[in-house]
């Protein structure tokens, strides 16, 4: 895995799977973040091969419920970001998926409660020490590149010592989100202040925040001196943002809609990404978003986006009827 001169999907909780995944990268993002999976989950979880879809599944044991779903096609640039407060609980849920993705990331910014009450994400910001056991502990036991997600510390001077600190663990890069955990998305990043933390590190920076559109992708590069760039919300309301002419998101939304159907995907995670997507340019009161609202399954969805005859195909090809080409 390289990091240097990469776009880069960043890790988003109920976004951040297959399909939104593969249709990021299809437009041009080099490194993929999956959404954010707790050790503890993933503790209680064995891994299956699914020969009906072609995938890999981290599956909760006794239950078909699947907590990570990988293929074949992103082996070589999907991170998978684990959420920890324990060394050796974080190896040992790393080592269940690392047969599988190109590098495990620790999330080392999530503000949001359920992760700070645990001592995960931002939690760790405050606790160098375990930072170090986690980081050093996986660094040492993996054949595959460790990374973490950071946020910006109260001062610039504690961002930069904490980031040296992450960098002495032999980590192959860091990625900044710059905001404080006080901060709310609609504060503006401050990019300046990843500068600084690039300036101080030999290792490559993944600069996070406030990247909307293709043309900002340079523009953070050139401000910050970032190895590489992270987008979130950007993508998440049209991944075409990857590709510098872009695509109307109307077909953005119906191509995830097929890579949906194609890897079995979740119904209620397909609609949460979908009125993401909608939310941001129009509403939910109006046909479309209503639609999708209403529907309770993935032929439901393929119904709203017209995409029936691909929601056929491709369950034809699973029942082995047709003339065995592939719907991709």
């Amino acid at each position: 895995m390289d990091y240097r001169n990469k776009l880069v999907l960043a890790p988003m909780v109920r976004v951040g799977t297959l399909p939104f995944r593969l249709l990021a990268a299809q437009y041009g993002a080099d490194i993929t973040y999956g959404e954010e999976i707790i050790d503890h989950k993933l503790l209680k979880c064995e891994r299956r091969i699914n020969d009906v879809i072609g995938s890999t599944d981290i599956v909760e044991k006794g239950t078909e419920n699947v907590v990570f779903r990988t293929c074949g096609e992103e082996r070589n640039r999907v991170v998978f970001q684990m959420g920890t407060s324990d060394a050796v609980r974080a190896l040992t849920a790393a080592q269940l998926v690392c047969k599988d993705v190109a590098a495990i990331d620790v999330n080392m910014g999530c503000p949001k409660a359920f992760s700070i009450s645990g001592g995960m994400g931002a939690a760790l910001l405050s606790k160098p020490e375990l930072i170090h056991d986690i980081l050093t502990m996986l660094k040492r036991n993996l054949w595959i590149p460790v990374t973490c997600k950071i946020r910006l510390l109260n001062s610039t001077h504690d961002s930069v010592e904490l980031a040296r600190r992450i960098e002495k663990t032999g980590v192959s890069a860091v990625a900044v989100h710059g905001r404080r955990v006080a901060d709310r998305p609609r504060d503006p990043a401050n990019w300046s202040e990843i500068a600084t933390v690039v300036d101080a590190l030999s290792i490559p920076v993944i600069a996070n925040g406030d990247v909307f559109e293709f043309e900002d992708f340079q523009h953070i590069r050139s401000v910050t001196g970032a190895s590489s760039v992270m987008i979130a919300r950007g993508a998440l309301w049209n991944a075409s943002i990857f590709h510098p002419e872009g695509t109307p998101v109307e077909d953005v939304k119906r191509e995830y809609v097929r890579k949906s159907i194609l890897w079995d995907h979740d119904i209620k995670s397909t609609k949460y990404t979908l009125k993401e997507m909608i939310m941001h340019y129009t509403s939910l009161e109006l046909p479309e978003g209503k639609a999708v609202t209403k529907s309770e399954s993935l032929a439901d969805i393929a119904r709203v986006y017209g995409e029936e005859k691909y929601y056929e195909s491709v369950h034809r090809m699973r029942n082995g009827v047709g003339d065995g080409s592939s719907p991709r």
